[in-house]
């Protein structure tokens, strides 16, 4: 898949990028992309919600009368649970709500998020960002130029540049992201997904690696 290079004006650079058919052309599967969006999602939860037991709660432990000879009901103490301000009976306790996925699977969730991106038009490659000083105006005016402003966008660059970083931030609609740090929920979570050129020449240099790789032998 030939996708053009865009510059910070909007305009083509007359250069090009191979995004891989193994990554961005494959067979989708909403499965995996559910399991992989609902382990984020679960994972980001605190899981600290707590409530008193009547073990817990602050009060007396004497029973409140004798069991029989009232003509009344029968009686613990005062953290009852029946009582007001008493514990809570099978209220919830800390615990994480993360699970495991296998990293195949993860794998195969965030390539058929790709795909999905990729299907959709929805990949826009740009030179790479450098900026002097943080300016938010002029990454906002970048964004402007290449027609995705006021979309909802993840930008992925492969270095870590602290102007750029510090600019994007402050522009609601974008979020930006290392390449090593892309997960399926951001990918299928945004609109536009924005490469600069070294991110998206990442993906064709880890095919042609792979395909040079020697094959395996085996000893007779």
């Amino acid at each position: 898949m030939q996708v053009e290079v865009l510059n910070i004006q909007g305009a083509p650079t007359g250069r090009t990028v191979e995004l891989p058919e193994e990554v961005f052309g494959v067979e989708p599967n909403d499965h995996v992309i559910y399991l992989a969006v609902k382990q984020y999602l679960a994972a980001q939860r605190q899981g600290t919600h707590k409530v008193k037991t009547r073990a817990e709660v602050k009060g007396s432990s004497k029973k409140l009368h004798k069991q029989k000879g009232t003509g009344g009901s029968r009686k613990g103490n005062i953290r009852n649970p029946l009582y007001k301000g008493g514990g809570t009976v099978f209220g919830p306790k800390p615990h994480k709500y993360d699970f495991k996925l296998n990293r195949k699977v993860k794998d195969l969730a965030k390539v058929s998020a790709l795909t999905y991106k990729a299907k959709d038009n929805a990949i826009v490659v740009v030179e790479d960002i450098t900026l002097e000083t943080p300016k938010t105006k002029q990454v906002a005016d970048i964004f402007k130029s290449l027609n995705i402003g006021g979309k909802k966008t993840l930008f992925v660059s492969t270095e870590q540049n602290s102007n750029v970083s510090l600019s994007v931030r402050n522009v609601p609609t974008v979020q930006a992201a290392l390449l090593n740090d892309i997960n399926t929920y951001d990918i299928m979570n945004a609109k536009v997904l924005l490469l600069t050129e070294s991110a998206a020449k990442v993906f064709s240099e880890e095919e042609v690696a792979g395909e040079a790789a020697p094959a395996e032998t085996t000893g007779a």
